[in-house]
């Protein structure tokens, strides 16, 4: 499957609206708290019954050490490591839980630990944090166990104390290597400390390293971007993220720290973006989808290649639709026909769990629709391609009645180039290489609830598409 990119700055000023990015479906804004730690306990319970069939496991560990000001993450900035292990207590009595409900060690094949800043926690206390997950679940050889790593923080013996723990993918924060840039977002990081962490985790049998990149941050240009990209391409990650900075200070009051005259006007902020995929194309990086490039031999460029690319709150997985166990203040589970989210503040979390109860604070139960439209948008999100007919079959509907409105909408991409359909009644969609990078546009039109009458609709805040 050929992914390239045909960057035409006009289509993507035209449709830059703001949009879900798609890690689930519904989006987390659908969710609610008439759904609550009953439906979920119901939910594992049913998963308890197929014991053999594998899942993805999620720990977010909330704090850091500094304060990021474009950051939109859920945490907690201190510098009192003692926080941490109060927080494993509560971790391991959300385990306890979870694992008596299931009565079964079910089989592991995905792990990843988020945050925050995971490496907050010391040597010991990432033993032990792995030890309780091994004490309730079975992790399988093989599987993917990553965690994201802040090099400020980490050297090699810490990396290799994360391997021999397990872990054998990291990603890494980068954003911006400019002095500049970094000074004006509080994220003070050197080339050469992030060199050391991808030296190391190379040297310990990590087999794939990602770097996270923003564009669009306060006092980034042309050249020093350029800059950024030739340092980046350096260290030849195996897969790169390049995420727009979405300046939504009314919602993160970190970025209140931020001086709004400095960001990039948004034709720089766009060209920006079209020198780092020209560039990343030019190094022989694969455009995966949304923010997301890897090296052609990366197993999510493979994955991409045989049909098998999944999305999931993680972004993108080789694991296709697993069930998710979450743990942790605010993370996201998704198992069976739910959604389930844990209470959002560290107070409540550790309260509700301090009484026994599994700290679930909303959710949402998915309908047959929801299912359909689920593999519609990931298929979209994965595979730049739709077969309508075929997915409609699997879950005993008409293609054609059901999805009338939506290919209705569609019509104006189309006239615009982004899409072309094709097959009987133009049922089978695929995204064109112009309008790749604006597939989320192209996913709104599939979106039910988007859709619905105007009354009808919560008010979701979303970020813009570029």
């Amino acid at each position: 499957m050929n992914q390239s990119l045909d960057f035409q700055p006009a289509l993507l000023q035209r449709f830059d609206i703001a949009g879900p990015r798609y890690t689930s479906y519904p989006t987390a804004d659908r969710m609610h708290s008439g759904f609550g730690a009953r439906d979920y306990a119901q939910e594992l319970r049913r998963r308890a019954q197929r014991p053999d069939e594998p899942v993805s496991l999620y720990f977010h560990i909330p704090f850091c050490e500094t304060l990021c000001y474009y950051c939109g993450c859920n945490k907690i900035p201190t510098k009192n490591h003692g926080r941490s292990a109060p927080y494993l207590d509560s971790i391991g009595q959300e385990l306890r839980l979870i694992a008596g409900i299931l009565q079964t060690r079910l089989p592991v094949t995905q792990l990843h630990w988020g945050g925050g800043t995971p490496t907050f926690l010391s040597d010991d206390e990432a033993t032990r944090l792995m030890d309780m997950t091994h004490e309730h679940f079975a992790l399988q050889p093989g599987g993917e166990f990553s965690i994201e790593i802040d090099p400020r923080k980490v050297g090699a013996a810490r990396v290799a104390h994360l391997a021999r723990l397990g872990f054998n993918r990291m990603s890494v924060g980068v954003q911006d290597f400019a002095p500049e840039v970094q000074q004006a977002v509080n994220r003070i990081q050197s080339v050469e400390e992030t060199r050391e962490v991808i030296d190391a985790a190379r040297a310990n049998g990590f087999s794939s390293v990602s770097l996270d990149l923003i564009y669009g941050l306060p006092r980034q240009n042309a050249e020093s971007f350029s800059r950024t990209l030739d340092q980046v391409i350096a260290l030849s990650p195996d897969r790169l993220s390049l995420y727009s900075y979405a300046h939504l200070p009314h919602l993160f009051k970190p970025q209140r720290r931020i001086h709004a005259d400095e960001l990039p006007s948004p034709e720089v902020k766009l060209g920006l973006l079209g020198m780092a995929i020209e560039r990343l194309q030019a190094a022989g990086y694969v455009y995966i989808g949304m923010d997301h490039f890897a090296k052609p031999d990366d197993e999510l460029a493979r994955a991409q290649r045989q049909g098998q690319l999944h999305r999931n709150f993680q972004g993108y997985s080789t694991h296709a639709d697993i069930d998710l166990l979450a743990f942790g203040v605010s993370s996201i589970s998704n198992v069976g026909d739910c959604y389930a989210q844990n209470a959002k503040t560290i107070d409540e979390y550790t309260e509700m769990l301090a009484f026994g109860k599994l700290p679930i604070a909303r959710g949402v139960r998915l309908s047959a629709e929801d299912h359909l439209r689920r593999q519609v948008i990931q298929r979209l999100m994965c595979d730049f391609h739709l077969d309508l007919p075929a997915l409609a079959a699997r879950y005993g509907v008409d293609a054609r009645t059901t999805f009338a409105a939506d290919l209705q909408r569609l019509r104006p991409l189309e006239d615009a180039g982004l899409v072309v359909r094709s097959g009987p009644d133009g049922l089978r969609v695929d995204v064109t290489p112009q309008g790749r990078l604006l597939v989320r546009v192209v996913a709104m039109q599939f979106d039910a609830y988007l859709h619905q009458p105007r009354e009808q609709l919560a008010q979701p805040r979303y970020s813009r598409v570029i």
